[in-house]
């Protein structure tokens, strides 16, 4: 238990740094200090800060993409009920599966995956192919059954834009809820945005083609 309670605190403690200050930005030195443990116990559980770095997206995609692939088979079952909502919706819950009872838990999951672009982290890339490809390589199969006039590569862009779009509101709704408030004197619940935000990506990812 003691063991558990360790590993779990300085995973807390490092997807909070991580997130706030980028991955290069962070020592190891700062995450054992908030989470109050030695640098020994980083070593001992992880062996280095790529394995912890690794660590920490696991914790969230092992439930995002385990609730995904469930949504997934469930729409593969129905012939002919695939559509850009449906499969948007199936991210959305899979999205809200990480939140473990905290809501912050999405908008620290969706900077840290803004990161896994920005920055240079090449293990990433082959450590989300190997233990999550399949599951979004199913998604992307569902997709193009969606849409079946958009060629591949347009696929690729509009998903990559749909989920920048994504990254920068869902891990900034607090500032966007509370810029709305001012301008408009309107608050929006998450929901709200979320169901804003679903509405603009299925327009996105079906938009006529460009005309180059």
């Amino acid at each position: 238990m003691a063991q558990a309670g360790t590993v779990g605190r300085i995973l807390d403690s490092a997807e909070v740094l991580f997130a706030d200050k980028g991955f290069a930005e962070t020592s190891l030195r700062a995450i054992t200090s908030k989470a109050g443990v030695n640098l020994a116990a980083v070593n001992y559980h992880f062996g280095s800060k790529e394995a912890l770095i690794q660590a920490v997206f696991e914790r969230f995609l092992n439930l995002f993409c385990a609730r995904l692939d469930g949504l997934l088979a469930e729409l593969e079952r129905k012939p002919g009920s695939v559509t850009v909502e449906r499969l948007l919706a199936t991210l959305s819950q899979s999205a809200a599966a990480v939140q473990r009872g905290d809501p912050q838990r999405v908008a620290i999951f969706f900077r840290l995956s803004g990161l896994a672009y920005s920055q240079a982290q090449g293990h990433l890339r082959l450590f989300f192919r190997e233990h999550y490809g399949e599951v979004f390589r199913r998604f992307l199969r569902q997709l193009a059954v969606a849409v079946p006039d958009v060629p591949p590569m347009e696929v690729f862009w509009r998903v990559h834009f749909a989920l920048g779009a994504t990254i920068f509101a869902l891990s900034g709704m607090d500032s966007l809820r509370a810029i709305c408030r001012s301008d408009f004197g309107v608050t929006l619940s998450a929901q709200q945005v979320n169901d804003r935000l679903l509405s603009f990506l299925a327009g996105g990812i079906r938009a006529a083609l460009p005309a180059s």
